[in-house]
């Protein structure tokens, strides 16, 4: 069966710019990557666990060295990965996270959670007893919020400190 000639041209019409986006989207990777090797505080967050070159970039781009914030957990709550917190008459009650700030960010640190924790199901002697012991008591999405969480935290304090992210045995 032949395409009647209008469908072909509108076919041929969206290949050209599907191949028009994929340079475009090639050419911004080749620069992305390039000022993610030539900046160092971008080339430190990426060898945390879960941060890659575009979580890297865009965190640096973002925050910088991280000085506005005094803290991981300020950082963190700018973020949107704190519960909220719902307290009356002396009782303490958290909720769901906020999702106050950068959700972009917010999102590529939850992805990263999400590929750590694929990888260390897959690897059995991978495993580390903070992940296994929240999975035990909660289910896997606040588990990688937790995770994510955490790796704001780790994120600030190499920003901040310039340091290079050391491993810690969990």
């Amino acid at each position: 069966m032949r395409l009647p000639p209008l469908a072909r041209e509108v076919l041929s019409f969206l290949v050209e710019q599907l191949r028009s986006a994929q340079a475009r989207i090639k050419a911004l990777e080749a620069t992305l990557l390039a000022w993610h090797r030539s900046n160092e505080a971008s080339c430190r967050l990426a060898t945390i666990p879960g941060v890659g070159v575009i979580t890297a970039t865009a965190l640096v781009a973002t925050i910088g060295d991280g000085a506005q914030f005094r803290s991981g957990r300020q950082l963190s709550a700018w973020l949107g990965l704190v519960p909220r917190q719902h307290s009356s008459g002396g009782k303490d009650r958290l909720g769901r996270i906020s999702k106050r700030g950068d959700g972009y960010i917010r999102r590529l640190l939850v992805h990263g959670a999400r590929t750590v924790l694929r990888w260390r199901r897959a690897k059995p002697g991978a495993h580390q007893g903070w992940t296994d012991q929240l999975l035990a008591r909660r289910p896997t999405n606040v588990v990688l919020v937790a995770m994510a969480n955490k790796t704001a935290r780790v994120a600030w304090a190499l920003l901040r400190y310039e340091r290079i992210y050391q491993p810690t045995p969990a």
